[in-house]
C-alpha cells in the first residue's frame, strides 16, 4: 500500500516567512532561517501517526537569479538536520517558466514516489499551496492562515493559526 503524506510548505509553514507589504518572502540565508517553537512537536506527531513528512515548495528566486540555488539548498539541509522531514521537493522555476512542479500545479505532490492522495494532506500558508493540493486530489488541504494581502482560489478544507492546530486538526481525523 502506498504511504499517506502530509505535505508541506516551507516558507511560512516550517519556518518562518518575512513579509513585507502583505507578501512572504523566502530567507535569504540559514542564519535567517527561524523555525516556530510549536513546528518540531506538531512534525513529530504527525509522524509518530504514520504519515510522511513531504515539503513541497516553490523557490522562483533561483531561476529570476535573486537566490544561489546553494542557499536554498542549505536551508533545506538545515531544516533536515533539525525536523522529522522524510522528503524535499523543489521547484526552481518562475511562472512564466510554465512548468508542471510549479505550484499552484499539482507536480511536486505527484512525483515519484507516489503517495495515497486519497490519505493525504496539504499544509501551506498562500493559494498556491491550496489549489495544488486540491489539484493533486488529497483528501483536505489546511491553511495556516498568516493574514496575507492575496485572495484564495479556492478554499480550503480548514483554516488554523499553526503548524500544531493543523497537526491536531488531521490527528483527529485518522488515516485509514
Amino acid at each position: 500500500m502506498k504511504a499517506a503524506a502530509v505535505f508541506l510548505d516551507r516558507d511560512g509553514v516550517i519556518n518562518v516567512a518575512p513579509v513585507r507589504d502583505g507578501r512572504p518572502f523566502s530567507p535569504g540565508s540559514v542564519a535567517e532561517l527561524e523555525v516556530p517553537p510549536d513546528v518540531p512537536d506538531a512534525l513529530a506527531r504527525l509522524k509518530a501517526a504514520g504519515y510522511r513528512l513531504v515539503v513541497v515548495t516553490n523557490q522562483p528566486d533561483v531561476a529570476a537569479g535573486r537566490r544561489p540555488r546553494a542557499v536554498v539548498e542549505a536551508i533545506n539541509s538545515t531544516l533536515a538536520a533539525r525536523l522529522p522531514l522524510d522528503e524535499f521537493r523543489v521547484c526552481y522555476h518562475r511562472d512564466v517558466d510554465g512548468c508542471e512542479c510549479r505550484k499552484p500545479a499539482p507536480g511536486l505532490l505527484l512525483q515519484p514516489p507516489a503517495h495515497d492522495l486519497d490519505r493525504s494532506v496539504m499544509i501551506g500558508d498562500r493559494w498556491r499551496d491550496i489549489e495544488a493540493g486540491v489539484r493533486a486530489g488529497v483528501r483536505a488541504t489546511i491553511l495556516i492562515d498568516r493574514g496575507y494581502r492575496e485572495a484564495l482560489t479556492v478554499e480550503p478544507t480548514v483554516r488554523v493559526g499553526s503548524l500544531a492546530e493543523a497537526a491536531s486538526w488531521i490527528l483527529a481525523r485518522p488515516i485509514r
